[in-house]
């Protein structure tokens, strides 16, 4: 499950939403949870430890250079045998966690890209596509790998049609998601990814569907959370390499209850058929 939960779940000192936050995580209870926008939690370490315990799960926390940090989360008795950031200048930040499995090591990244620039973008995707193919005893090619990358990035898919969602956007938001002519959608990050060799959850078949099949359900902006620099869109992924996305099944946006005011994104989520080792 991938969630940005916006501020770090906290308007001024509203602690409001972040128990909707964790009540929409509890009712899904996930085994791997990615989580962005986790602002104050790199300095209150205390406060990210009760969040994990309140969920029962363990944190692993990754700082950006001047946005907000990410974190992974993993519930027992699933074992991270690895933790490192990707150090790289990332906006936000990246985290990489290696979890035994009955089909091998799982390599999961959890990330929140570039909320301005397409080129920032790009180049974070890189940084991904590097650290999910190295270190590790699996010495395969990434497209071998079992490797799933999910959060929130910032990017739209180049295989849908944008004009729509592009033209209701105010204009001080619609340039984050141009190319530098002014009329192009920039999609480039999540095209990279794609040519590295992961595939869309959503579409197992790959990333080259047909531009009329229908699109997967958009992720922001929630019907009670805020979102002003969003109208409909799926920014938020969960993308898997051949082997992990041959084990994939229901993938999700989750709406409804608290999911609509905990945070302007909704979670998404999917089922795979792994067990913990």
């Amino acid at each position: 499950m991938t969630y940005n939960i916006k501020n770090g779940g906290r308007d001024g000192t509203d602690q409001g939403r972040l128990d909707r936050v964790l009540q929409v995580v509890a009712e899904q209870r996930p085994d791997v949870l990615a989580l962005q926008e986790l602002r104050g939690l790199r300095r209150d370490r205390d406060r990210l430890d009760t969040v994990a315990r309140r969920l029962g799960m363990r944190a692993y926390l990754a700082g950006g250079w001047f946005g907000q940090p990410v974190a992974i989360l993993v519930r027992p008795p699933v074992e991270a045998v690895a933790v490192a950031p990707v150090r790289r200048p990332f906006h936000h930040g990246a985290q990489r966690v290696v979890l035994a499995t009955d089909r091998g090591p799982l390599t999961v990244l959890g990330t929140h890209l570039n909320p301005y620039s397409g080129r920032r973008r790009l180049r974070e995707a890189g940084w991904l596509v590097g650290a999910a193919g190295r270190g590790g005893p699996d010495r395969r090619p990434l497209p071998e790998r079992l490797v799933l990358l999910m959060g929130d990035l910032n990017t739209l898919d180049p295989g849908d049609r944008h004009d729509g969602r592009i033209g209701r956007l105010l204009p001080e938001y619609r340039a984050r998601h141009l190319m530098p002519d002014g009329l192009t959608v920039d999609s480039r990050a999540v095209a990279a990814l794609y040519r590295a060799g992961f595939v869309d959850l959503f579409r197992p078949e790959g990333s080259g569907t047909p531009a009329d099949r229908a699109e997967p359900p958009h992720t922001v902006p929630t019907s009670a959370g805020g979102g002003a620099e969003f109208t409909g869109m799926r920014l938020d992924y969960l993308l898997g390499t051949p082997p992990l996305a041959r084990l994939a099944h229901d993938p999700r946006v989750v709406t409804g209850g608290a999911a609509e005011s905990a945070s302007d994104h909704y979670p998404v989520t999917v089922e795979f058929d792994l067990h913990p080792r």
